[in-house]
């Protein structure tokens, strides 16, 4: 190995630090992502807790997508494939040097389960810390986010707002650096890293601009070397028991519908089965575990809020205590689920309400079946208004996203509708984009307690309202979703967890022996994921 030491001589090591276990540090920082432009500073903690406990840190990049910058262009189509290049990169970095050990430092929507993909699939003691949440903004006295400002839009274009109070939304949504800063896409990932066993309590709340943060990346890089020294691998702790832990919290913290799909992806890395991790299996956690927080879109409260009541930890504290948990796992912690909570304290039970006083008895998240969605669908029933947890209406189909909007921006969708948006899932768009911008236009007109909105493509966290997605199988891999037609009527029942078409099976096998599905055209890294990439159902992972 002369010949490799030389190289690293080249990179000014010395003979101490060459003695030392190697740790990757794969840090996402960019300048385009509101919640990765600090990354450095985070990796920098992270290297010096490494350093701390004797080992020789290496910080190496990761590529990421902002998916508020990319939503509602063509840029979208590239946001969920980068999940996998992240994974395939991050695998690449770590093999090719010879890595002992890794920390996962990313923050936002893609990049924590592209990077959670890489954990299992290299195997090495690893160990994630997040970014963090930038703080609410406010506006006239009221908190507000990135869902708020989409919203806003919507209600710009219906009349309701003027240009100068649109520009003070977009001037103080947003105030800080950070994962924006509701139970989004982001921070339920990263709230979920905490529950799967794979981060340090905090992982998942402490805001991006408190000094905690720091303190945090310190402390992961001090316990990826105890990781290390007892050889504890991400297949020790993302277990069967550890995926049923972050499905349980998932319902209990109304998480975003994107968790579906990246936990299936993450669980398949692990090499657990279709019987150990499915979307069929999350109905059933859904039904025994109640729905403690709404955090913004799904209610009034934050983050932050959710940090200043206890964290993660409190939640599965509460979550524990009732028996709803698995608290003989091993963590990153170096000890059980249930010794890293056990001084948990639920310092605000209305942010995080007890099991006794849930919001609902059921969880945040429903999969929903039937003759328009045989392979299941996802729908954030905390975040559905009560009136449309049933509802029956006429189809208004549309091809894509922009065909939706214009129609949604013109006010030719109405009350009673169901907006039906296809070739928008992982083959057909290709690449799955999120549908924020449409969800958002039709509860910024006044129509979400009216109105419903259902595609074979995804949503953000963002999301709020009858938005029903991931719909499977979706119209390009000829599903009944591409031969529904304006004027059907769907009926959509979370409760009963069904989503129908009003057709009889003799209409619908007439219909689809006359269908074509449409393809787009494509070229580049998105006509070959075209290529490889499996159903929604699936996890939209490249076929093996």
């Amino acid at each position: 190995m002369s010949p490799q030491r030389s190289l690293l001589r080249a990179l000014g090591w010395t003979d101490d630090e060459m003695k030392k276990p190697l740790v990757g540090i794969i840090c996402a920082q960019s300048e385009i992502i509101p919640g990765h432009m600090h990354l450095d500073d985070i990796a920098k903690a992270s290297a010096e807790g490494v350093i701390a406990a004797g080992g020789k840190p290496v910080i190496m990049p990761s590529i990421g997508v902002c998916d508020g910058i990319a939503m509602g262009h063509a840029g979208m189509r590239y946001s969920l494939p980068s999940r996998e290049i992240i994974a395939d990169s991050a695998e690449i970095l770590l093999r090719a040097h010879a890595m002992q050990a890794a920390i996962f430092v990313g923050n936002c929507d893609k990049i924590i389960p592209g990077m959670l993909m890489a954990a299992a699939r290299v195997n090495i003691p690893s160990i994630f810390v997040s970014g963090g949440p930038m703080l609410a903004g406010r506006v006239r006295g009221r908190k507000t986010s990135l869902s708020t400002m989409f919203e806003q839009v919507g209600a710009y274009n219906a009349g309701k707002i003027d240009g100068e109070e649109l520009k003070n939304y977009e001037c103080n949504a947003c105030p800080t650096c950070g994962s924006c800063s509701g139970m989004f896409t982001a921070n339920s990932l990263n709230c979920l890293c905490e529950a799967l066993g794979m981060a340090l309590p905090g992982n998942g709340t402490i805001p991006m601009v408190y000094s905690q943060r720091l303190a945090l990346a310190k402390n992961a890089g001090s316990a990826v070397m105890k990781l290390l020294e007892r050889d504890i691998k991400p297949s020790d702790i993302m277990t069967p028991a550890a995926f049923a832990n972050a499905e349980t919290v998932d319902m209990a913290i109304g998480a975003s519908t994107n968790t579906v799909l990246h936990l299936i992806a993450i669980a398949r890395e692990a090499g657990l089965t279709e019987e150990q991790v499915s979307i069929n299996s999350l109905n059933h956690i859904s039904e025994r575990t109640p729905n403690l927080c709404r955090l913004a879109p799904a209610g009034e409260h934050y983050i932050e809020e959710l940090n200043e009541a206890g964290g993660i930890s409190a939640v599965m504290k509460e979550l524990l205590d009732a028996g709803l948990l698995n608290g003989e796992v091993m963590t990153v912690s170096g000890v059980t689920l249930k010794e890293v909570v056990k001084n948990a304290v639920n310092r605000d039970p209305e942010v995080l309400r007890t099991v006794e006083n849930a919001y609902s008895k059921q969880g945040g998240l429903t999969i929903l079946k039937g003759n328009l969605a045989e392979k299941g669908s996802v729908v954030k029933k905390s975040a559905v208004d009560p009136k449309m947890l049933r509802h029956s209406g006429p189809a208004r189909c549309f091809d894509s996203e922009e065909e939706a909007m214009q129609a949604i921006s013109s006010g030719k969708i109405k009350a009673g509708d169901v907006v039906v948006i296809r070739y928008e899932g992982p083959i057909g768009g290709p690449g799955m984009r999120e549908m924020l911008t449409p969800t958002s236009a039709i509860v910024g007109a006044g129509l979400g307690d009216t109105v419903a909105l259902i595609t074979d493509g995804r949503f953000s966290g963002a999301t709020r309202g009858a938005a029903i997605g991931h719909v499977c199988p979706e119209a390009a891999e000829g599903g009944t979703i591409g031969i529904v037609r304006d004027g059907d009527i769907i009926d959509i029942d979370i409760p009963a967890c069904t989503l129908n078409v009003r057709l009889t099976d003799e209409e619908i096998a007439a219909r689809k022996a006359a269908f074509t599905p449409v393809e787009k055209p494509v070229s580049g890294y998105l006509k070959r994921y075209r290529a490889s990439v499996t159903s929604a159902s699936e996890g939209a992972v490249f076929k093996k």
